[in-house]
């Protein structure tokens, strides 16, 4: 029987591109997003020749994940690649509380309650590879992403705990994937399209975001941050006082930096 893949927000951007990559490597997939287009994309999965299911989910809840738990009907999942992700631009005093909310609750409270049920399972037979897609936007005070910014800094900090608390079993992987400004449509979801960063072109594809996580996952490695330019604002992230750095992300953030340009 063919291993199997589980890969959450793959209706679009690097979930999309992971998902192919997973089903050229000869996995089945379960692919999950909170919209119809999932279904669509699961089509264009199954060109590979493997078993491809869609569940349409709202991973923000408990039950949304439970439900996709549900799809599995039991079968071992030997690959997680927990993707899903929500942003949310603009001025954290003008944001509605059902919009930051929604931010957390999937960046956050999804992401790790799926990891959780999936994770005891790997870690009981000491066999499988876990992928999160994390962010330098952790490792940045985001002024005007203040909400999106922090689950990220959750998330890059959460894996780094886990892995170290799972170490003993040799056979299970867990890596982060740490891209900058990926041209998706995470800036026009967020409401970003009017910034500096959402109006850039130099946005990295989605498809290298994915080969880079792929291959890291692949390898074992813990971390990749993806691009050589984010390789070094990472690094110059963790040298550089959080003022400095809130101020940076303001201009490339705040609502209408775009005509700035």
């Amino acid at each position: 029987m063919s291993k199997f893949a589980l890969i959450t927000g793959a209706s679009t951007g690097i979930g999309f591109e992971l998902a192919h990559l997973a089903a050229k490597d000869g996995y089945d997939l379960l692919v999950v997003a909170d919209e119809p287009l999932i279904n669509a994309s699961a089509e264009d999965f199954k060109q590979y020749g493997m078993q491809v299911q869609s569940v349409e989910a709202d991973l923000s809840t408990l039950q949304g994940v439970d439900q996709l738990l549900a799809a599995t009907d039991g079968r071992q999942i030997d690959l997680l690649c927990a993707n899903a992700g929500r942003g949310l631009g603009h001025g954290f005093l003008d944001q509605d509380v059902a919009d930051w909310r929604r931010v957390i609750d999937t960046n956050v409270m999804g992401t790790i309650y799926l990891l959780q049920k999936v994770l005891k399972q790997m870690v009981a037979r000491d066999d499988g590879r876990v992928l999160i897609t994390g962010s330098i936007a952790g490792f940045i005070p985001g002024s005007f992403e203040a909400v999106y910014n922090g689950t990220k800094a959750f998330i890059d900090s959460f894996a780094d705990a886990i892995r170290n608390e799972i170490k003993e079993s040799k056979g299970v992987t867990v890596t982060t994937l740490m891209p900058g400004p990926v041209e998706t449509e995470f800036f026009a979801r967020g409401d970003m399209l009017d910034t500096s960063v959402g109006a850039s072109d130099s946005k990295s594809d989605p498809r290298d975001v994915a080969k880079d996580g792929w291959d890291a996952l692949m390898a074992g490695h813990a971390h990749i941050v993806s691009g050589w330019k984010n390789k070094v604002q990472a690094a110059v992230a963790h040298v550089t006082p959080a003022a400095v750095l809130a101020e940076q992300h303001r201009k490339m953030a705040e609502p209408g930096s775009a005509k700035a340009q």
